[in-house]
């Protein structure tokens, strides 16, 4: 069963502008201006300024010249934005699936976490008193679907609440434009004398889309019930999700240990019981002053190890600013795959358990330098050499097929070949004589060649002219150090053929 709750805030470009500007002096009238049709006209007006009959769109001037002591400042919508999606990851502490309603509502999913605040009721009121304590004044509607939701609370009383399946008969006094339709399209509908939605819905559905377009009978039909709305949440909603509220708020750093220790350990245990493991951990503290402090850690392998999982945090705590106090804290598991109870040995100490095999290893690498830093090399069936090795997950199992042990590569492959100085008797002959990074090497064996085309449908090698081939040797100087060399381009050719280093064996 949908549960929406649907929050607005009337004037939300104006709160953001006095939140940017806490200096501003407090005026009788405020509006907010933008150029709009080659006019500057008011974006948004404060109470005041309705209340002096100034409206949304009136031009700047014709407002100056009706209210003379009107404060205007330059409207940003972008901000506005950026708050409202700033406002969307402060909503997750009441539900984990939060969606932007632009430009100024936010849609909460809240089935089955209603009750972590004492009731539908007792959540909404919670969430419009912290809000306005933060100088957000805001309105508040629960009901059965999205649509129904934003009509109560932009046309329907202050907190309503409608009971499972009562959308319809709570939407049926209200005006057309709560169906949030364009003002164009609500002002023809009322000028046809259909001013409520039950006037709208009494038509036949056919003559509604035929009349005012496919758009205004969809939005009839989800705000009904009819027609599911998909929202676009700003997280999806994540089954693997757990919530730690406090009677008061903690901020020492023990505290902040144990709770995560408590929070690891919730979530691991329905992991456990639907023998599911997680390959990302990722904790929120929620500050008093709406700012989420978020930690990320990732696993090698999938697992549900509370002690191993909260060891990783635990080194991360110290970059946690508790602020005034931390109110909650929430766990979200991601990258869950199916994961079988394993059976330790008889002999095994259960301490030492978490810490065996390589997999901590790994994880512990992994959080502290980068998920970019902790990798592994896998050979790749490629002719180009440069191409011929990827990287890859440490603990990820191997796709290769791995090299021709006939034509062994060096150990270590330079990021580009370096130029050298070669001597051969004879054109096809490898080098009995280089010169590297103004080291002489006399060659003692050569094995090769092996010749390496580029691949046609990748550019042509790096440092190499197009369409030219590569002869490969393995040789090997008098102090034993063996090299990678290959010649690129031919003798016959109109260019003379340059060597290269591109690798060491040993």
């Amino acid at each position: 069963m949908d549960r929406i709750l649907c929050v607005w805030s009337p004037n939300w470009a104006i709160a953001n502008w006095k939140r940017r500007n806490p200096a501003a002096s407090p005026a009788e009238a405020f509006a907010l201006v933008q150029a709009e049709r080659g006019a500057r006209r008011l974006y948004a007006v404060d109470e005041g300024a309705a209340a002096l009959g100034l409206f949304v769109g009136q031009k700047a001037t014709d407002a100056a010249a009706l209210v003379p002591g009107l404060v205007a400042a330059d409207a940003d919508p972008a901000a506005d934005s950026r708050a409202l999606t700033a406002l969307a990851d402060w909503c997750v502490r009441f539900s984990p699936a939060v969606a932007e309603a632009s430009p100024d509502s936010l849609f909460l999913d809240i089935g089955g976490v209603a009750h972590l605040w004492g009731g539908e009721r007792a959540m909404a009121r919670d969430l419009i008193a912290r809000l306005a304590a933060n100088g957000v004044p805001a309105r508040a509607a629960i009901a059965g679907g999205p649509g129904a939701a934003w009509a109560l609370a932009h046309f329907g009383e202050a907190g309503t609440i409608v009971p499972p399946g009562g959308d319809a008969a709570r939407l049926a006094p209200l005006p057309a434009a709560a169906l949030r339709l364009a003002p164009a399209e609500a002002a023809q509908i009322a000028r046809l004398g259909l001013t409520t939605v039950a006037a709208l819905a009494a038509l036949p559905r056919g003559q509604v889309v035929r009349r005012f377009g496919r758009p205004v009978g969809l939005r009839l039909d989800q705000a009904l019930g009819d027609v599911r709305e998909a929202l676009n949440f700003r997280r999806p909603p994540n089954p693997w999700f757990a919530r730690l509220a406090f009677a008061e708020p903690v901020s020492v750093p023990e505290d902040l240990a144990r709770v995560t220790v408590d929070i690891v350990a919730r979530l691991c245990a329905r992991l456990e019981a639907e023998g599911q493991g997680a390959r990302r951990f990722d904790l929120g503290f929620h500050r008093l002053d709406g700012v989420v402090c978020r930690l990320a850690v990732g696993l090698a392998l999938p697992g549900r190890d509370t002690r191993a999982i909260a060891r990783l945090f635990t080194p991360r705590l110290d970059s946690v600013d508790p602020g005034f106090g931390i109110e909650v804290v929430t766990l979200a598991a991601e990258g869950i795959q199916p994961l079988s109870a394993r059976q330790g040995c008889l002999d095994e100490d259960r301490d030492a358990a978490p810490e065996a095999g390589v997999a901590p290893l790994v994880d512990r690498l992994t959080n502290r330098l980068g998920e970019d830093a902790v990798w592994r090399a896998e050979a790749w069936p490629s002719h180009a050499p440069e191409r011929a090795v990827m990287r890859r997950p440490p603990l990820s199992p191997a796709q290769g097929e791995g090299w021709d042990p006939e034509r062994p590569r060096p150990l270590r492959l330079l990021r580009r070949p370096e130029p050298i100085e070669a001597v051969a008797p004879v054109p096809d002959d490898p080098p009995v004589f280089f010169r590297w990074r103004g080291a002489a090497h006399r060659v003692r064996h050569a094995e090769g060649p092996e010749r390496l085309a580029e691949e046609w449908w990748r550019r042509p090698f790096a440092d190499a002219d197009p369409g030219r081939a590569r002869d490969y040797y393995r040789v090997e100087d008098e102090a034993g150090s063996r090299f990678w060399l290959f010649r690129d381009g031919l003798y016959q050719a109109e260019s003379p053929p340059r060597w290269w280093l591109h690798g060491l064996f040993g």
